[in-house]
């Protein structure tokens, strides 16, 4: 909530001071993290409760329906189910890159809410390199999941 507009300095130039910040709670400034968190923890309940596995419940992966050709998200909702179960080696097995992607989430969810916590922000700066490196990643993992000595990565 802001306070009233400063006043008006001498034939009506803007103040020589700014009106000081108005404090924003701990509770306010972790309200974002923990709204995404609540999101998250939804996505995993749900995805936990109806499984992939069984036939009807998402819809198919069109790149793998139209061409066979396995693509880096593939076997994402198998591994969220297993995850969300506690069987870390069916997660891994199922999509190795998305389990990296949840341990990488959490980390990062975890340092954000820390900082909001204590007030300051969390900037994450990636340059074109790092975008680069990540979707080289998930290329090289998409190439070798689809090729005969990569089959342990395939769902």
């Amino acid at each position: 909530m802001p306070g009233p507009p400063p006043a008006p300095g001498p034939q009506g130039a803007p103040p020589v001071f700014p009106p000081a910040p108005v404090p924003v709670s701990r509770l306010r400034r972790i309200a974002t993290p923990a709204a995404v968190l609540a999101g998250v923890v939804g996505a995993f309940a749900y995805v936990g409760s109806v499984d992939p596995n069984e036939p009807g419940h998402y819809p198919v992966c069109p790149l793998l329906r139209f061409t066979g050709i396995y693509c880096p998200g593939c076997g994402g909702l198998r591994s969220a189910h297993a995850f969300a179960h506690g069987d870390i080696v069916a997660a891994l097995g199922a999509n190795a890159l998305a389990v990296v992607g949840y341990v990488a989430f959490a980390a990062l969810w975890a340092l954000w809410a820390v900082r909001a916590a204590t007030g300051r922000p969390l900037r994450i700066d990636l340059k074109p390199v790092h975008w680069w490196g990540i979707g080289a990643v998930m290329l090289i993992f998409s190439v070798v999941r689809n090729l005969p000595f990569g089959s342990a990565l395939a769902p």
